[in-house]
């Protein structure tokens, strides 16, 4: 069962009695408008139209090159999206010629949108009435520091509509981290070499920001979701918003640096961005080789090998897309069938960030040498040393949210604190060990004396 469905604060109503378990049993779950697949939506056409237009500006001023990247990044996304949908839907084995048509055109969001409505207003509609077609989902949920199990029946309509509610959250990843990162480092680039900013291009990086930035906090909701399959997770305003900010500092003081390092070094800065999204994109790939295992099996229904072998590719791009821009929270695994580790491995999260900040300063002291030696502006070292405090500033948020907003910290045998203290008292451990021994070469020697 989905878990976008909600549950209300009092889920100990009409307990049901039971031999082998104690289940609470509760109410039928609440639909609730669907403004998240509006708001994916309106940021997919939003950015298309935005990039269209600016393509036509750029032809206009036989700007090819600008032209040919922009309507490129907008392209591939696009593409990306209508296959998400696609997949997601499976529409390729229903007969929907109007669904298929208006993928083709790029349009599929609009009309999978418009069928999410008109199933909420025909939820809306029937409200109170019973359908003949329900299934019983299970939960658990921590109420009051105890693990409760519940029990409550969802009907085909809401499951449909929870369907849609994660087709589009997969979709908003996909046009983030495939489309609008990209389209908003190089309309970032453009904007630092021409040193102007039209409203067109002005609105078409506002757009990009803003997917990314929805993008990557789906990213965190979706991989608490993953790891914790069996409980129901409910996201506070003030949990999203730490998160929020978090992966706002995170995201553009990355995309930024890696602009100024590319404005100042020019062609030489390619090989090096290259080789570091190459290294993110074999790195699964890697692993799965040294592992010896085999290409899991029934990753889908009906899936022969070249299918399973293309979703894991697929898998893949996204991963190495995410993690080129901020961290996936979630670690990728191609011998598991799940495809990820759900375990909460603070190490990989701690190297991950230790790198990646190793990584901004590199960047910070290749725009100082631009400055030195090939005469570019000092502005660019200043922005740089501003970016590495706003991407110190984002991780104390991420262990703010570790720490404290976790909506299942309690279930971490280790939180964030338990970490840091296990790792100092280890660099202590070793000072200590250290310096004890020549005190204790000393007290020998003095003992012979």
């Amino acid at each position: 069962m989905d878990r976008v469905y909600e549950i209300p604060e009092e889920p100990s109503v009409d307990p049901v009695s039971s031999l082998e378990e104690d289940v609470i049993r509760g109410p039928n779950p609440r639909f609730s408008f669907p403004f998240g697949i509006l708001f994916s939506t309106f940021l997919y056409c939003g950015e298309a139209a935005s990039a269209l237009y600016m393509v036509r500006i750029y032809r206009k001023n036989n700007e090819t090159f600008w032209m040919t990247y922009t309507f490129s990044f907008f392209m591939f996304s696009s593409i990306m999206v209508q296959l998400t949908l696609i997949f997601v839907h499976r529409d390729l084995a229903k007969d929907k010629p109007l669904s298929l048509f208006m993928h083709l055109i790029l349009l599929g969001p609009v009309i999978r949108c418009l069928e999410a409505m008109i199933k909420y207003l025909t939820l809306w509609k029937k409200e109170g009435q019973e359908e003949p077609y329900v299934s019983l989902t299970r939960k658990k949920m921590l109420i009051d520091g105890e693990e409760v199990l519940i029990e409550w029946e969802v009907g085909h309509s809401i499951r449909t509509l929870a369907m849609h509610r994660n087709a589009y959250k997969r979709m908003s990843q996909i046009q983030a981290f495939l489309g609008s990162v990209p389209q908003l480092t190089y309309q970032l680039y453009v904007t630092l070499i021409s040193a102007e900013v039209p409203l067109g291009r002005a609105v078409l990086m506002v757009f990009s920001l803003i997917s990314v930035t929805y993008g990557a906090t789906l990213c965190n909701m979706l991989a608490i979701q993953i790891k914790y399959d069996d409980y129901k997770i409910r996201l506070g305003p003030l949990e999203v918003l730490c998160i929020t900010i978090w992966r706002t500092l995170e995201i553009t003081s990355r995309l930024v640096i890696l602009v100024l390092f590319s404005a100042t070094l020019k062609l030489k800065a390619v090989p090096f961005l290259v080789l570091n999204f190459l290294i993110i994109l074999f790195e699964p790939w890697v692993k799965f080789w040294r592992s010896g295992a085999q290409m899991p099996n029934n990753i889908e229904k009906n899936f022969s090998r070249v299918g399973t072998l293309v979703v894991l590719i697929s898998v893949t791009i996204l991963y190495a897309g995410i993690n080129f821009s901020c961290w996936s929270a979630l670690q990728l695994r191609l011998a598991d069938r799940d495809l990820v580790d759900k375990g909460q491995n603070w190490g990989h999260m701690g190297l991950h960030y230790s790198v990646r900040l190793g990584f901004v300063i590199v960047l910070c002291i290749g725009s100082l040498w631009g400055v030195v030696l090939l005469g570019s502006s000092p502005r660019h070292s200043l922005i740089a040393l501003q970016l590495i405090i706003a991407y110190l500033i984002s991780i104390g948020f991420m262990l703010l949210f570790f720490q404290y907003l976790h909506p299942l910290r309690s279930l971490f045998t280790h939180n964030v604190v338990d970490y840091l203290h296990c790792v100092c008292c280890h660099w202590h451990h070793q000072g200590r060990t250290e310096n004890s021994e020549p005190s204790f070469e000393a007290e020998t020697r003095q003992s012979i004396v």
